[in-house]
């Protein structure tokens, strides 16, 4: 027993290090930080969305020297070409003047991708990235590449300008654990942003936990019970997000369109096994699917015409929804 606290509070403090790095660079976006930091133990991915220099590609540089993991960045255009991302094979001559073909490996064979504005890449190249996003491994003219772990892919899109891009369709959003939301910052904190960046452009975060001990942790997560009445409590609030069935909930017959997938119970339950940790608790808790309720369900949901005409945002949808699952427990 002595053994397994040690390893929470170990745990717990190594998150508490990843974000501390992280805050030399970030100012504010505490959900944002702890939502990025859950996902990646987990092996998920996030879709990150946020108005242009609100610190996404800083986030992730700095994430990158926290972990001590490779980075790239993979800026998709409409011209992109899915070998731009996964690589291409090329002929050289060798020492003996033959040709021979070589692979080139592409961008996504770093550990923590930042795929900045996906939307603005075409089906195809989408496709190709979110294959290896989900597989962890891609196929270039008939031969395999298995990712290094831990592999993380956090994906941006603007929400204000969507002139010019292919927005990501359902089956593909669904592939992303969390959708994240990086909100301006207020104005105090405008002024710390100011200030960091006024001394220095370069991250200033230092190494603090490496890949194998993200899959330590990981390994551990995965090891943390869950009773039978929080499981019950997260699946009923994924099941009550579709409107088709009797029993459902009145908030989902009036606002919600369409309802999220399986994939939703599993992403809460995973996530919420990694807060507990975080939070020094070897159990879930019912506050523990509530807080991961938001990012899960923000882009696995499509709310209808009364939401909308009533000014409701998706987020206070899911607020309803939680009120109304509490409710029932």
């Amino acid at each position: 027993m002595e053994e397994k606290e040690q390893m929470i509070q170990e745990f717990s403090e190594s998150v508490a290090k990843i974000k501390a790095e992280l805050h030399k660079d970030i100012i504010g976006q505490e959900e944002v930080l702890d939502d990025v930091v859950i996902a990646i133990i987990a092996g998920g991915n996030v879709l990150l969305e946020g108005v242009p220099g609100t610190g996404k590609t800083r986030l992730v540089r700095s994430l990158g020297q926290t972990l001590d993991l490779p980075f790239s960045r993979i800026q998709f255009t409409p011209d992109l070409m899915p070998n731009d991302v996964t690589g291409t094979n090329i002929i050289r001559k060798d020492d003996d003047g033959n040709l021979t073909t070589h692979f080139q490996k592409g961008p996504i064979f770093a550990q923590i991708i930042l795929a900045d504005e996906i939307n603005r890449a075409t089906p195809k190249t989408q496709s190709a990235l979110l294959e290896v996003m989900q597989e962890h491994k891609t196929t270039v003219a008939g031969k395999t590449y298995v990712m290094q772990e831990p592999y993380f892919v956090l994906a941006t899109q603007n929400p204000i300008e969507q002139d010019g891009t292919y927005p990501l369709p359902e089956a593909q959003m669904d592939r992303f654990m969390f959708k994240v939301a990086m909100d301006f910052p207020t104005v105090e904190e405008l002024g710390d942003i100011v200030n960091l960046t006024q001394h220095s452009q370069a991250e200033n975060a230092t190494k603090v936990v490496d890949g194998p001990q993200i899959m330590k942790m990981r390994a551990l997560a995965q090891d943390v019970p869950c009773i039978k009445e929080v499981i019950d409590y997260a699946m009923t609030l994924v099941h009550n997000t579709h409107p088709e069935f009797e029993e459902t909930s009145e908030v989902t017959k009036k606002y919600i369109r369409y309802g999220c997938s399986p994939r939703a119970g599993q992403a809460l339950i995973t996530g919420a096994k990694i807060r507990a940790l975080i939070h020094g608790n070897y159990n879930v808790s019912f506050d523990d699917i509530d807080a991961l309720a938001f990012p899960v369900l923000r882009h696995r949901i499509k709310i209808n015409y009364n939401a909308i005409n009533e000014g409701l945002s998706i987020d206070k949808v899911i607020e309803l929804l939680i009120k109304e699952n509490r409710k029932n427990r």
